[in-house]
């Protein structure tokens, strides 16, 4: 089974930074792409961003310059620094990896498939 856990999480005035951790675990063979997503009261969930293995980067437009996403691979595990918060970024934060089990690769499944985090709230609020 794979599990991953996101942390960091929690109450921030505008302007204020946080930084989140999402840790991979279980038995995992191969990550290709991680990412953040968030999802806002009565809102679609929606790409915050995301990084390749080699750390090619996106990111949605309304963070550029204020997020960014890094990743330790020998770790499984992607972080999100935000930082200047602003209120419309409150959200439950979601972490997503598209990876491969030591199972399905065993199985002669080769293909990455998304795997969720339970979600961390991020509240930017004075």
């Amino acid at each position: 089974q794979v599990q991953l856990v996101e942390s960091g999480g929690g109450l921030v005035q505008p302007g204020g930074s946080l930084r989140l951790s999402c840790a991979a675990s279980g038995s995992i063979f191969s990550i290709n792409v991680m990412g953040w997503y968030r999802q806002a009261p009565g809102k679609q969930r929606e790409l915050v961003a995301a990084i390749t293995s080699g750390c090619r980067t996106n990111y949605a437009d309304s963070v550029k310059g204020r997020f960014t996403i890094s990743r330790d691979n020998a770790k499984n595990t992607v972080y999100l620094q935000m930082n200047s918060l602003k209120p419309e970024d409150t959200a439950v934060y979601y972490c997503n990896a598209d990876l491969i089990s030591t199972d399905s690769y065993y199985s002669g499944s080769y293909y990455y498939t998304p795997s969720w985090g339970q979600g961390t709230q991020v509240t930017v609020s004075s």
